[in-house]
Order: structure tokens, then sequence, then C-alpha cells
């Protein structure tokens, strides 16, 4: 009988952890103070709900249950280790008056009003925190993606191809440069935001960019991840809805729209134009093309609505021969004068391409990695040896995806440019 009872609640705590856990974090890293210290108590958290529930039942809000717990088990562990650690006793009182001043009873366990925005703002106040100026980027990212994502180490040196020993100390350090400049945990000032929201951006849409398309691995995707970043992104602009704010999400849902649509069920790649568009996720569609234009009702078009609305342009068109091109031309026009980037400037390459016809865009293309730009991204080669492929420059057209395939990492991408290579040689 206790077998039958523990299974399914050791499946409600499992089920717990995978949506809710980066929320419980954020929580107890805003009342510990300390990062280790709070995952240590999350993770106690969870290993007594699995002793306890099947006895008392799972909580009508586990999530503020989990948080409770976490922050006794917190205190209980600092009393032990204050015996032989002096610097820690002043830390396990203050903790113990705080707890004891607070309504941790059971209205703050059972009430989802009282604390879920409460612990929504926390999350918020989390990546404001990874994404401190005072931080390097590379650090911000993978601290992010650790502690708000909950990617281990091994992921976070995979996706960017460096070794997790590397990743693990950025984040030791950058939680160290938190912990010792006391950067406060917080959502900053209104007055502040110009300075902090960008980074904050930029993390999450990296954060997405994994997802969507992995640096590396078997998969083209990492639903979970892209997944993740979206829900960040809703979260930030509920609390923050500012234009950037609201383009980032906007494109975010455009492109996850195409997901089911980007890979065979043999999990083989399929470009955009050979996407079956009826795939297409039409309700993500519409609150994106929504949200587009809510953020240029604003005025204050930054690179993400621009991004945004070519992405919109695209889950417009019913077919790819029915895609508006000049019409993306120019917003990568406009975007290129607003964020100068060479991949910008590759994109805009592809678009004049099928424009202008693959003459045009193969000049650009050439002049970017003349200039030693993208020489180490093989979407560039790829995009070239395309060009060629089109302008039937099959020699040409060989030797640049065979560059590409030098270069990709990541296996959907490495056979589908084996399959250009084989085609070409027929």
């Amino acid at each position: 009988m206790e077998e039958s009872i523990d299974k399914p609640v050791r499946e409600s705590v499992d089920a717990i952890y995978r949506a809710d856990s980066r929320r419980v974090l954020a929580t107890l890293i805003r009342l510990l103070g300390d990062f280790d210290l709070a995952e240590e108590a999350m993770h106690d958290a969870f290993a007594a709900a699995i002793e306890q529930w099947p006895k008392d039942g799972v909580p009508l809000n586990p999530r503020a249950w989990l948080i409770s717990a976490g922050r006794f088990k917190a205190i209980d562990s600092l009393r032990r280790r204050s015996r032989f650690d002096a610097s820690l006793v002043e830390l396990a009182r203050r903790l113990d008056v705080e707890t004891a001043a607070a309504d941790f009873d059971d209205r703050f366990v059972n009430d989802h009003s009282s604390n879920d925005r409460s612990i929504e703002d926390d999350r918020l106040r989390l990546i404001f925190t990874c994404c401190h100026p005072g931080l390097q980027p590379e650090a911000q990212l993978a601290l992010t993606l650790r502690e708000v994502c909950g990617l281990t180490t091994e992921e976070i040196a995979r996706a960017f191809l460096t070794s997790a020993a590397t990743v693990a100390k950025r984040i030791v350090r950058a939680k160290a440069k938190i912990r010792d400049a006391r950067i406060p945990y917080e959502v900053p000032s209104r007055a502040e935001l110009p300075t902090r929201l960008d980074a904050v951006l930029e993390v999450i849409y990296l954060v997405f960019t994994e997802g969507y398309s992995a640096s590396s691995g078997a998969s083209l995707t990492r639903p979970d991840v892209s997944g993740e970043a979206i829900r960040l992104g809703r979260l930030l602009t509920q609390l923050l809805p500012e234009p950037e704010a609201i383009g980032l999400l906007a494109l975010m849902l455009l492109h996850e729209s195409r997901r089911a649509a980007r890979t065979s069920p043999d999990g083989e790649l399929i470009l955009l134009d050979d996407q079956d568009r009826t795939l297409w996720n039409r309700e993500q569609i519409a609150e994106g093309a929504s949200l587009v234009e809510r953020a240029w009702a604003s005025r204050r078009i930054g690179p993400y609505a621009l991004q945004a609305a070519i992405a919109a342009v695209h889950a417009q068109a019913s077919n790819a021969a029915a895609t508006d091109w000049s019409q993306i031309v120019a917003l990568y026009d406009v975007l290129l004068r607003a964020t100068p980037s060479p991949v910008i400037e590759l994109n805009r390459a592809v678009a004049l391409a099928m424009h202008d016809g693959p003459a045009a865009g193969l000049a650009l293309i050439d002049a970017i990695l003349k200039r030693g730009e993208l020489k180490d991204y093989y979407l560039a080669h790829s995009a070239r040896a395309d060009l060629y492929r089109r302008l039937g420059k099959i020699e040409e057209a060989r030797t640049a995806y065979a560059q590409a395939l030098n270069l990709a990492r990541q296996e959907p991408a490495r056979r589908f440019l084996e399959r250009r290579v084989r085609e070409l040689a027929q």
C-alpha cells in the first residue's frame, strides 16, 4: 500500500520540480541571500516533500510549502555549521529572527494570492541579478542558464563549445562577485533600466536561440530551453512592459511557431521554403503579430521589434513564393542601421538574393567573408553554397558546402549539408 501511495506522490514531486524548482530557488535566494545555500535548501525541501507528502498529502500550494521548508532547512543547516564556523552564527541568528517575524504558517502555504506574485517578482529579481553590469557578459549568460533555467554546467559548456570547467569557474566567480560587491537582489529603478534591460533581453534571447537552434548535439531544437526563454519573456513583459521586451517576446513566439515544421518525423532539417506551413502554430503567430503591433505603436522601435516584424512578414505568407521580400529587405535596411552586425548583414544578403537574384546576395556574402567576419560561422558558408547552387556553379557550391560542413557541430545540420554535397556530386 505504501508503495502505491509513494509512486504518485513521487511523480507529483518530480513534475513540480520540473515546472517550479527555479521559481522556488529564486525566492530562496532572496530569503537566504546566498546562491549555494539556497540551492542546497531547495534540494533539501524536495527531499522533505518526498518524505512527508505521502503521509500528509500534497499541499494546496506546493511551491509555498517548498519555500517554507527550504528556509527552515537552511536555518537548521546553518545552526549546525555555526558550531564549527563562527562567521555563520550571525547569519543563522538573522534568518531565525526574520523567520519568526514572517508569516510562514498555514495561510502562507495555502493562500495562492498572497505569494504567487511575490514568487514571480523573485524570478525577475534573479534575472536582473544574474545580468548585473558588474558581471562579465559570458558570466551573465552562464549564471542565468544555470540559476534561472536550471541547465547543468555540462549542458552550458556543450551549448557554447567550451569546457564544463570553464563554465563552472565563470559561475563561481560571478556568485563571488555578487556576494563580495553586495550586488542587490532587485529589479532596478526606472532610471537604471536603460543600462540594465538590454543585458537581460540579450541573455533571454541567447537562451532562446540555443533552444530554437542548438549550437551542437543530436537535436535541431531544445524545446525545454526555448520554452523557458519564452516564459521569462512573458514574465518580463508582464512586470516591465517596455517596447523592446514586447518585441523580444513577439520575436520568440513567431520563431517558435515554426518548430513543428522545421524537422521531418525522423529529425532531418527542413529549410523555411520547404516547410509545411499548415504545421505552424497559428495561436503563437497571432499572439506574436499582436505584440509586434503593440511594440510598434509605442514609436520606440528597437532591434527586437524590427526582427519580430521581419518574422511576422514570413508568418503572414501562405507559402514561400508569397513572401514579401521587398518589405523584408527594407526592414533589414533599418535594422542594419540601428544595430550594425555581420549576422544581420548576412541575413539581409539572403533576403536580397530572394528579391534581386542570387548574384546580388552572393556579392554581399563574399564581401562579409573577405573582411574576415563570419569565417567560422557555418551558416555564412552554407548560404553562400546555396546561392552558388542556384546560379548553377556546382563546383563552387560543393566547396562552400564542404566549408560549412567542416564548421557545423549540430548533427541535423551536418546531415543536411552532407546530403547537399551528395546531390551536387550526382
